[in-house]
């Protein structure tokens, strides 16, 4: 089944999805890798993450200066990272209102049990797919914690028809990885 959803997410969105369907984000997304997810644990969120989308990526960024001397972004290339170098991290943030997790490769089962607990989805983003995903970023709102360098920071990018995203780890226990798996060792 295709589905377009619009952030904040609530969770009877995403609560809905099963493992296979097809899923297209618009609204604001948040790129976050190893080190924002660190940061965000130890010293919270600099965004609200109550519906949050969470996207595992360092995206390639072309900067200037605006006519004031401020920053200007563009956004170049955007794919997917692996998910789970965030496993020590992820559950915490799901706990803390994030609806879904896109990045590639799954998560562990302490990331599954928070996305039960939470009624949230991990969605798989194709890797070698950065140009295609990155016409679909409309903007680069903020970034925040540049401090971390570029593909660290949270780039906090509005987005339309972002995908396709495929849940791969869904609110009900359901695992495309682990369904994987189980059928490579039969």
């Amino acid at each position: 089944m295709d589905v377009k959803l619009k952030t904040p997410l609530l969770r009877k969105d995403t609560e809905n999805l099963q493992v296979g369907d097809t899923v297209y984000l618009s609204g604001t997304i948040y790129t976050a890798r190893d080190s924002a997810h660190k940061r965000i644990v130890q010293d919270g969120s600099p965004v609200d993450l109550d519906g949050a989308v969470i996207f595992h990526a360092g995206p390639i960024i072309k900067t200037s200066k605006k006519a004031n001397g401020s920053e200007s972004y563009e956004m170049v290339a955007v794919g997917p990272t692996t998910s789970t170098r965030m496993n020590p991290y992820q559950d915490q943030l799901i706990d803390q209102g994030v609806k879904a997790v896109v990045g590639k490769g799954g998560m562990d089962e302490k990331t599954s049990e928070a996305l039960k607990r939470n009624g949230a989805v991990f969605l798989a983003a194709v890797g070698g797919c950065a140009a295609l995903y990155v016409n679909s970023v409309k903007t680069v709102k903020n970034v925040h914690w540049i401090d971390l360098g570029v593909p660290e920071a949270i780039w906090e990018l509005e987005v339309k028809d972002f995908g396709p995203l495929i849940v791969t780890m869904d609110s009900h226990g359901g695992n495309l990885y682990e369904q994987v798996r189980k059928q490579i060792s039969l």
